[in-house]
């Protein structure tokens, strides 16, 4: 019994020892390659492997063998790839049931070049995807473990699992887009990939990424995760290579900014996106934009290039679908002002809602002669929306300063920003006159009324005057407005007490209309248009002609005046007649050098003293494109009497040839004719007849006069000055 129980002791102690031994040392045999061999082959039959011996280790707590073998190669066709180590499981159940299997198989490489991996796996799946990868792909490194599980029939498991990290590796793509040190880990399982750690430098910049997943989801590939990018700094040749892709229309030639960004998409198999969602939020803390905007008569000093500073944006798009909200300060003139800004796009409709305030800058809205006060702050809010169309809907514009108010409701604008329709317009403000406006601007039953108690028209007489008529149509439209307002200032001296009447456009033209207003003391000023066809008369009275005739710099101390105008235009040509009576004129420096040249230094003196009174002064013209020709200007006075004719050429010529006559010649003159000059001035006689012809030619600013005496006046000016005294 004893000898029994030392038996059994002995046996028990060499088990241990033998289970000790292979449990921590192990044997190395080459018994089980030819089943490593066979797994191998499994995974692809053009696999192959060059095995050395195996170390076996036993697992008594699981009941099975761990077998590892150092060293191997792997082999497909003529390519090679260098293994650290193979791993694998075999069950002790199966080999006492003499049915060997290997249950599992883990594969640890060594540093592969990622191109030679490539190179590699392209010998047996040689697909387009793989050699645009290897195309691309300049150099790298990466090191994998790879773990398979097998079932009874000796299939491999779907949840096969692939991790390691991808070191030092560098990119080219389109020679425009180079990506350096780019460092990750990743693990691939069950058709998921996770890479996390991510770090690289895109065109030398640095980006960074906790964590991105890749889901393989039938034909595609679901991509989500973050990247984020501290402060990096990009000049306009940089910015060039996105240009096409998010900066088609904005010149943007400087940045300084951060980011942190969650995104999604899905790509397919011929590297296609779709379904790109993105959540940035980023922070800007300088962004320079070239100024392609001409803004200059509302922003007077405006840069040519605009700075945006300190902002912070929010950015969202989402199955075709953007919001951008951010806030900051931006420098468009001297100062910075600042900027909150909300801007969405869903389908084809594009919608903003922004607030600008303005401090230390102007302003100007110059068809209303509105100016801001440089040392107040204005704000301008701006809410509405652009359709596929490139119509733009203003739901709201709106301008305050103080008590300073202009605001504009539910207004459209075609792609040429003419106003296509409105609903309100309010506009309450001191101009830049400190004259107050009060004025209303509503649409009812098709029609606008424009209803208000104080407008300050002194610019905007000027403007219709004086302004190109191209700059100034703003109405697409056929409309048609009443006019109701109390008082109309007209100049710093003249008033209208009561404006009223119609107007009515057509192809952005007045085609008819009536106004008619009263001045101090039951004068009047009435205006009209009526249209026939291609033919527009218009016609203007006023019984005070200086708010009109002062606003001509040449003439200077004009005084008095009933003022009588009337036009016919047919297509692009007008034919006017101008006439002015009883009026008294002290400065015009054309006529002082004329009566200088003559010698005629007594009426010069006149002039430029108490002023030359004129009876009548008549001009008729035609006015084509951008030609003023005058057929004749005939001005009598008691002291001179002129006419001319000649034309202008805007902003480049005038022309004009004349003859001015002493009104003492002229009474020589017509008391020389037998019985009717005697019956008009008596008998006295004169000098005889005299007079002088001049000449006035060139450039605006760079006229020459001439002068030459006349002893015989034109038949023309005889029969001119007949009709005159008919008249009378």
């Amino acid at each position: 019994m004893i000898k029994f129980s030392k038996l059994i002791i002995t046996i028990f102690l060499l088990l241990l020892i033998i289970i000790t031994y292979l449990s921590f040392i192990g044997v190395e045999t080459k018994r089980f390659n030819n089943q490593i061999e066979a797994k191998i082959k499994k995974i692809n039959k053009n696999l192959s492997i060059e095995l050395n011996e195996v170390k076996i280790i036993l697992d008594p707590l699981k009941f099975k063998l761990k077998i590892k073998t150092l060293g191997p190669k792997l082999k497909n066709q003529n390519k090679v790839i260098e293994i650290e180590n193979i791993k694998t499981q075999i069950s002790l159940g199966s080999l006492l049931k003499d049915q060997f299997s290997v249950e599992n198989l883990e594969i640890s490489t060594k540093s592969i070049i990622i191109k030679d991996l490539i190179s590699f796996i392209r010998a047996s799946y040689n697909k387009p995807e793989l050699y645009i990868l290897e195309t691309i792909i300049k150099k790298g490194y990466l090191i994998a473990d790879l773990s398979f599980e097998f079932n009874e029939d000796g299939k491999i498991k779907n949840n096969y699992e692939i991790k390691g990290f991808i070191k030092d590796t560098d990119l080219s793509i389109l020679e425009k887009y180079n990506v350096n040190k780019a460092n990750l880990i990743f693990n691939y399982k069950q058709n998921n990939l996770e890479l996390n750690d991510i770090q690289l430098f895109l065109n030398n910049l640095n980006f960074f990424s906790d964590e991105i997943f890749i889901k393989k989801l039938n034909n595609e590939f679901l991509v989500n995760g973050n990247f984020n990018n501290k402060k990096i700094d990009l000049d306009n040749k940089f910015l060039e290579l996105f240009s096409n892709l998010f900066l088609k229309k904005l010149k943007v030639e400087k940045i300084l900014f951060s980011s942190k960004n969650i995104f999604s998409f899905k790509l397919n198999n011929k590297f296609q996106f779709k379904d790109f969602d993105i959540t940035s939020s980023i922070e800007v803390d300088n962004l320079l934009i070239e100024n392609n905007y001409k803004l200059k008569s509302i922003f007077p000093k405006i840069k040519k290039k605009l700075n945006l500073s300190n902002h912070k944006l929010k950015i969202v798009y989402n199955q075709k679908n953007l919001r951008i909200n951010g806030n900051g300060s931006i420098l468009i003139q001297n100062e910075n002002d600042y900027i909150d800004y909300q801007v969405s796009k869903k389908k084809e409709i594009i919608s903003f809602d922004t607030s600008l305030k303005i401090n230390q800058n102007p302003l100007n809205i110059n068809f209303l002669n509105y100016g801001k006060d440089i040392n107040k702050q204005t704000t301008i809010k701006l809410r509405g929306s652009k359709n596929k169309d490139n119509k733009i809907k203003i739901n709201e514009l709106l301008i305050k300063e103080e008590n300073n108010k202009i605001e504009i409701k539910d207004l459209i604008l075609n792609n040429k920003l003419q106003v296509v329709d409105l609903n309100k317009i309010d506009l309450n403000y001191l101009d830049k006159e400190k004259q107050k406006n009060s004025l209303t601007i509503i649409k009812k039953n098709k029609k606008y009324l424009i209803k208000g108690l104080y407008f300050n028209a002194n610019s905007f007489i000027d403007n219709l005057l004086f302004e190109d008529e191209k700059e100034t149509i703003i109405l697409a439209n056929n409309q048609s407005a009443i006019i109701d307002i109390e008082k109309v200032r007209l100049d710093k001296d003249f008033e209208l007490k009561k404006l009223y009447g119609n107007l009515v456009f057509k192809n952005q033209k007045l085609i008819n209309g009536k106004l008619a207003g009263n001045f101090a003391n039951e004068k009047k000023l009435e205006f009209s248009v009526t249209s026939n066809g291609d033919t527009k008369a218009t016609t203007l009275f006023m019984d005070y002609a200086e708010p009109i005739v002062n606003r001509y710099k040449f003439i200077k101390g004009f005084d008095e005046g009933i003022l009588d105008f009337y036009s016919t235009k047919i297509g692009d040509e007008s034919i006017s007649t101008l006439k002015i009576y009883d009026f008294k004129l002290k400065e015009l420096p054309a006529l002082t050098k004329i009566l200088t040249l003559a010698s005629l230094q007594g009426i010069a003196d006149i002039l430029s003293g108490e002023g030359i009174r004129f009876d009548e002064f008549e001009m008729n013209f035609k006015n084509k494109k951008s030609t003023l020709t005058i057929d004749e200007i005939y001005a009598i006075g008691p002291a001179i009497s002129i006419l001319m004719d000649g034309y202008v050429e805007k902003n480049k010529t005038i022309s004009l040839r004349g003859t001015l006559v002493p009104a003492t010649t002229i009474n020589k003159f017509i008391g020389s004719l037998p019985v009717l000059g005697k019956l008009l001035v008596g008998s006295k006689t004169g000098e005889g007849v005299f007079g002088v012809s001049f000449k006035i030619k060139g450039p605006p600013k760079e006229l020459e006069t001439t002068v030459n005496p006349i002893k015989t006046l034109t038949p023309r000016f005889i029969t001119r000055t007949l009709e005159r005294i008919k008249k009378n």
